[in-house]
């Protein structure tokens, strides 16, 4: 390894390794309710990248963001292993500790609490361990920043959902407040209906951040909201497909799904179903394989040394805390019922999948 200090630490895991795997040179363990290891080879150079995960549960990290990041790992030669902090600020911070640990020569986190976790990457940065903050922001400069362009995807849901509804009551359903993704999506958002929401075109009547950016929290939200306007709500932007899960369930409850217009964002393939049923009219995106594959590259090149500004594909991002982030923004698309089709083809849904329940001719793609 590359940091002496580690050595007695890395024969002790490797060991461990060795006697849970007996010869076998590659074991690979899904899932992250516990700590999760991929050998790709041997050798006292080998790159061990730890990833802490806020909540394993979202359907995402274990479908799409998991798999790639692993992919770009064993690619590299390097072993990954993990932790899950189940929703928990407290937990995360030992989880990184634990990760240092084992010997993680860079860190992946996706940050429950932006502002929490910042003792925890410190540390890491101190003992000379590069962190990568992951789809979600953590305000030290010292962290590689890697993400989706967050102002943009609220931009594009708003754009979507503004040139169906230009006029009238909209609710809006923020993730959870310790996340800077939520203010961030809230700021593209801004940026398109900031103008009608000035000139009277457009009344706010609901507006509120959504712990954990759980369906059963947003659901509650919209069922108060639908119930102080007397259900006059012609439209909802929700920051993502897991709360317009809950929306849409609010809405179903009232009669309106299908006839109020919803948003969301992270291409869940139950909001794809939506948007073919005609109960959801955008997904933003964003194909998460990309993203843990540029983490898992990145992890690799920060850990042979490279510095934050030589890693492939960064700029400069001037965060809310006033830092500069070195940061690799990719680039969100807007899933309607018209392009239906970038999801199939890109294997990211399937045909059974996305048309359940859709009548025939109603939607291209499910024929």
């Amino acid at each position: 390894m590359k940091r002496g200090a580690k050595l007695l630490v890395l024969l002790a895991v490797f060991a461990l390794i060795v006697a849970a795997c007996s010869s076998d040179d590659s074991t690979d363990t899904t899932g992250a309710s516990g700590d999760t290891t991929t050998t790709a080879g041997n050798g006292d150079d080998e790159i061990i990248v730890g990833v802490s995960w806020n909540n394993y549960n979202e359907e995402r990290w274990a479908r799409w963001d998991e798999p790639a990041i692993k992919e770009a790992l064993a690619a590299g030669g390097a072993t990954y292993i993990s932790t899950d902090a189940g929703s928990s600020t407290e937990q995360q911070l030992a989880d990184v500790e634990n990760l240092i640990t084992q010997g993680a020569d860079a860190l992946i986190i996706l940050a429950q609490d932006g502002t929490a976790i910042l003792p925890a990457v410190q540390s890491a940065l101190d003992q000379g361990i590069p962190v990568i903050a992951y789809d979600r922001l953590i305000e030290n400069p010292g962290a590689l920043y890697i993400t989706f362009d967050n102002v943009g995807v609220g931009r594009l849901m708003a754009e979507t959902i503004f040139a169906e509804v230009p006029t009238g009551n909209y609710v809006i359903i923020k993730g959870n407040q310790a996340d800077a993704n939520a203010d961030f999506l809230r700021e593209g958002i801004e940026e398109v209906i900031g103008a009608a929401v000035a000139a009277g075109d457009i009344t706010i009547v609901g507006e509120s951040y959504t712990d954990n950016w759980a369906a059963e929290n947003a659901q509650t939200s919209m069922e108060q909201y639908l119930t102080d306007a007397n259900n006059d709500v012609q439209a909802v932007v929700s920051e993502n497909d897991g709360m317009a899960t809950g929306v849409v369930a609010a809405l179903e409850a009232q009669g309106l799904a299908g006839t109020v217009p919803v948003t969301g964002q992270d291409g869940d393939q139950t909001a794809l179903n939506r948007i073919a049923l005609g109960t959801q009219l955008v997904s933003v995106w964003k194909d998460a394989r990309e993203l843990g594959k540029a983490a898992g590259v990145a992890a690799i090149a920060l850990a042979n040394g490279s510095a934050l500004g030589d890693v492939a594909g960064v700029i400069q991002f001037d965060s809310p805390g006033g830092n500069s982030m070195t940061s690799i923004l990719l680039t969100p698309i807007p899933i309607t019922r018209d392009n239906l089709n970038l999801v199939l083809d890109a294997g990211w849904i399937d045909e059974a999948t996305l048309c359940a329940n859709v009548a025939s001719g109603t939607v291209d793609v499910c024929g």
